[in-house]
């Protein structure tokens, strides 16, 4: 029996307030309107944003609210105006989408869409700027747009990139955040050449998806800078060569890479946010040719200076956005790589809980256990 156009009642893992446990509730999920899908969710992963907004430290807190944006699903039923996705459809919800019309859309150089570029204090629909969620009447928020921790979620056709149906969804569902951020970062941004060497600053799941890139990209020497030993044997799956503790020297880190590779390393992936990691990855790479690539996000006040002479001496800073691609466009031909056993992801996915134990994800990620924990949603 269809249950398009019809309200479902579903479960959502509900977020009520900052830092408490989320709730298992009865939802009520309505019909997709103009340009949006609905969902079925069958696997989600847990990303280090949705705790941050769960936290909600120095960030508006806004709830109740269903959190969740990494994940792997079926269309239930399409909205008005939408043509490319039909029920059935295998997709993963994403973050930021691409209307396809604006300047960034039409541009081959940017994925920041002007419609659908992230917007994490957006708390209903673009279209009418309500909420799909309801309890009682009562609305309950969207995050991101997308709103994985619900066993159906309502997103906008630009938000939802329609994948290969042969692909594990348990498994490509962490493409639709940090990974395809981190492998993105190095092989569209940073670029290295067959040979050449990468640091990478940072070994958490975003930076190992950076070392990922530089395995695949031919890199010579990866070096995974890293303030916790504990992360480096973990790193050698991924292809990190090397590994610098800069707690375990007395001058800048950037010195002792510089020393290390006779003047520098050819690319470098900054993925911590911290400004002193931003400033040690632009000034580790060689003279000449050397590309730093930003994917950390920093604090809102946060600042760094660096001597102008390292630009003037021929060195290139880039920040990227998601690894720069396109949701829609770019994100079904990375799943079609991991098909074909071009790019790994088991090894990101290092835990698996049933929904009911959604907490023992988040409880996971505070302990800084693992990397990826997926959630199996009809368990």
């Amino acid at each position: 029996m269809s249950t398009a156009g019809q309200v479902i009642r579903c479960k959502a893992a509900v977020a009520w307030e900052s830092g408490k446990p989320l709730s298992i509730e009865e939802v009520e999920v309505a019909p997709p309107q103009k340009d949006e899908v609905r969902i079925k969710i069958l696997f989600t992963s847990l990303c280090h944003t949705d705790v941050y907004f769960w936290d909600a430290k120095g960030q508006n807190p806004l709830f109740p609210r269903i959190l969740g944006h990494e994940a792997g699903g079926i269309v239930e039923s399409v909205g008005e105006g939408v043509t490319d996705l039909k029920p059935g459809d295998h997709v993963l919800p994403i973050f930021t989408g691409e209307c396809k019309e604006c300047p960034h859309c039409l541009s081959e150089e940017s994925n920041m869409c002007d419609l659908l570029r992230i917007n994490t204090d957006r708390v209903g629909m673009i279209n009418d700027g309500k909420s799909r969620f309801s309890i009682n009447g009562k609305p309950i928020y969207h995050f991101l747009g997308t709103s994985t921790f619900s066993e159906y979620t309502v997103v906008h056709v630009g938000q939802v990139a329609k994948i290969n149906p042969h692909a594990p969804l348990d498994k490509v569902c962490v493409l639709s955040c940090g990974m395809s951020t981190g492998f993105g970062a190095t092989v569209n941004v940073a670029k290295p050449k067959k040979g050449q060497s990468v640091a990478i600053f940072g070994l958490g799941a975003v930076g190992l998806a950076a070392a990922e890139g530089a395995r695949v990209s031919g890199a010579s020497r990866i070096i995974g800078i890293d303030l916790n030993p504990s992360r480096f044997e973990q790193a050698k799956k991924f292809g990190v060569t090397e590994f610098v503790n800069p707690k375990d020297y007395n001058k800048p880190v950037q010195e002792v890479i510089v020393e290390m590779t006779g003047g520098g390393v050819d690319r470098s992936v900054e993925c911590t946010g911290s400004i002193q990691a931003m400033i040690s990855a632009f000034e580790c790479v060689h003279d000449g040719w050397g590309v730093a690539v930003l994917v950390g996000v920093p604090n809102k006040d946060d600042a760094f200076k660096t001597h102008p002479v390292n630009l003037l001496n021929e060195r290139t800073l880039k920040g990227t956005f998601f690894g720069n691609y396109k949701p829609r466009s770019d994100i079904p031909a990375v799943v079609e790589k991991y098909m074909n056993k071009e790019l790994e992801l088991d090894k990101f996915i290092t835990h698996t809980v049933p929904f009911s134990e959604i907490n023992k994800a988040f409880e996971l990620m505070l302990a800084g256990e693992g990397l990826r924990c997926v959630i199996r949603m009809d368990a």
